[in-house]
C-alpha cells in the first residue's frame, strides 16, 4: 500500500504502518493534553493504542498463517487507523478452508482474551466506574483483554466483509453453490447494516458509520462473486483486444490529453520502443497535467503494474489476479508472445452481454 512505512516481517510476512497511523497517534496525545492529564496518562494511553494494534496485528496473522496452511500467499498485512488489513494472494473457495481462514481472527482475538484473564480478577474486585475510560497500570491488562473479546465478537458479526460473513458464507456454501451462498450472506448482512444505521440516529452515531461500512462491503463482496460466476467456462482470449491505444513512455502528457479527448479510450498502453511497460490512465493524465504541467512525460506517472497472462487462462482467474494486482490493464500471450490486451472496462462489458444474451 503507498505510503505505508515497512515495521519489517513476522513469519515471512511484510508489516506496514500506513501514514495516518501518525494522526491517531497525535490526536491521542492532543486530546489528553486538552483533557488535562498527566504525562504519565499520555505515555499509558499511547502504550494502550500501540498495544491494541498488536493485537489486531495477531488477528491478522491469524488469518494469514490459516491461508498459508492451503498454500495461500499473503502479500503483506498494513495497519490503518481503522484497523488491519492482510491482503491474500486469494480467497479459499472450499468451505472448510474458508471457515478455518476465517474464523482464525477472531479465535486470535479470543486466546489473546482467555491469555490475559488471570490479570483481571484483582481490577474487577475495586472496580471504579468513575475510571471508566481511564488506562493507566492497574487498569492496562484488563482493558486490554475486554478489547480483545470486543474486537471478536465485532468481527463475527454475520456481515461482509466481517469476517463473520465469510463464516457465515462458508457454512451455507456445504448445502448450496457459493453464488447463492454469498447471495444469502450478504442480504443477511444488508439487513444488519439497515439496522445498524437506523439504532445509529437514536443512539451512538459512530454506528450509523458501521452500518454503511457493512452494507457497501457486502455489496461489493456479493458483486465480485456475482462477476466471477459469468466468467466461468470462458477464457482470456474470448475478451482479448487486439485494437488499443498505445503511447510511447518519453511523450509529453500534452500528447495524452489530446489521445484522450479525440477518442472513447480511458487507458492507454505505454510502450519504450514498442515493448509494454506500463498503462495511463484518465485520473494518471489529469494528476500528472495538473501537478508538473503539460510537459511532464508519461513515464513519470505511469503505473508499471502489467500483468501478463496466458491466453488460455480461466477468464475468472484473470479477473481475480486483476482485481487483487489493482491492474487497469493485463498483458495477454500465446506461446510467450504478445498478442493483446485485457482491461476491466473489458471485461465489465463481457459480463453486461453475457447477462442480456442469458435474460434474452
Amino acid at each position: 500500500m503507498k505510503y505505508s512505512l515497512s515495521l519489517g516481517k513476522i513469519a515471512g510476512i511484510k508489516i506496514f504502518v500506513h501514514w495516518t497511523f501518525s494522526i491517531l497517534i497525535g490526536w491521542i496525545i492532543f486530546s489528553n493534553l486538552q483533557a488535562g492529564h498527566s504525562a504519565t496518562q499520555v505515555f499509558w494511553s499511547v502504550l494502550f493504542v500501540l498495544s491494541i494494534f498488536l493485537c489486531v496485528t495477531l488477528h491478522e496473522l491469524g488469518h494469514a498463517l490459516a491461508a498459508r496452511r492451503y498454500h495461500i500467499e499473503t502479500l503483506d498485512i498494513t495497519l490503518l487507523p481503522i484497523g488491519g488489513l492482510a491482503r491474500l494472494k486469494s480467497i479459499p473457495e472450499k468451505p472448510s478452508e474458508e471457515l478455518v481462514v476465517a474464523a482464525a481472527g477472531p479465535l486470535m482475538n479470543i486466546l489473546i482474551f482467555l491469555a490475559l484473564i488471570p490479570f483481571t480478577y484483582s481490577y474487577f474486585e475495586t472496580f471504579d466506574p468513575r475510571s471508566l475510560g481511564i488506562v493507566d497500570a492497574n487498569s492496562f491488562l484488563p482493558t486490554l483483554a475486554v478489547i480483545n473479546l470486543w474486537l471478536a465478537v465485532f468481527n463475527l458479526i454475520p456481515a461482509f466483509p466481517m469476517d463473520g460473513g465469510r463464516i457465515l458464507r462458508s457454512l451455507l456454501s456445504f448445502k448450496l453453490p457459493r453464488q447463492k451462498a454469498t447471495q444469502i450472506a450478504a442480504r443477511i448482512g444488508q439487513v444488519l447494516a439497515i439496522g445498524f444505521v437506523f439504532l445509529g440516529f437514536f443512539g451512538n452515531p459512530f454506528l450509523i458509520f458501521i452500518g454503511l461500512f457493512i452494507f457497501l462491503g457486502a455489496q461489493a463482496e456479493a458483486t465480485f462473486v456475482h462477476t466471477k460466476s459469468f466468467l466461468k467456462d470462458f477464457y482470456a482470449h474470448d475478451v482479448l483486444m487486439k485494437e488499443y491505444k498505445t503511447i510511447e513512455s518519453n511523450e509529453p502528457v500534452r500528447t495524452a490529453v489530446a489521445m484522450l479527448l479525440n477518442g472513447q479510450c480511458k487507458t492507454f498502453l505505454v510502450t519504450d520502443n514498442e515493448i509494454p511497460v506500463g498503462v495511463l490512465t484518465r485520473e494518471h493524465i489529469i494528476q500528472l497535467l495538473s501537478e508538473s504541467g503539460a510537459d511532464a512525460l508519461v513515464q513519470n506517472r505511469m503505473d508499471t503494474t502489467l500483468p501478463k497472462i496466458d491466453s488460455l487462462t480461466p477468464l475468472d482467474q484473470l479477473y481475480q489476479r486483476m482485481i487483487e494486482d489493482k491492474a487497469q490493464l493485463a498483458l495477454i500471450t500465446q506461446h510467450g508472445n504478445f498478442v493483446g490486451v485485457v482491461d476491466m472496462e473489458n471485461i465489465a462489458e463481457f459480463v453486461m452481454i453475457r447477462n442480456a444474451q442469458i435474460k434474452a
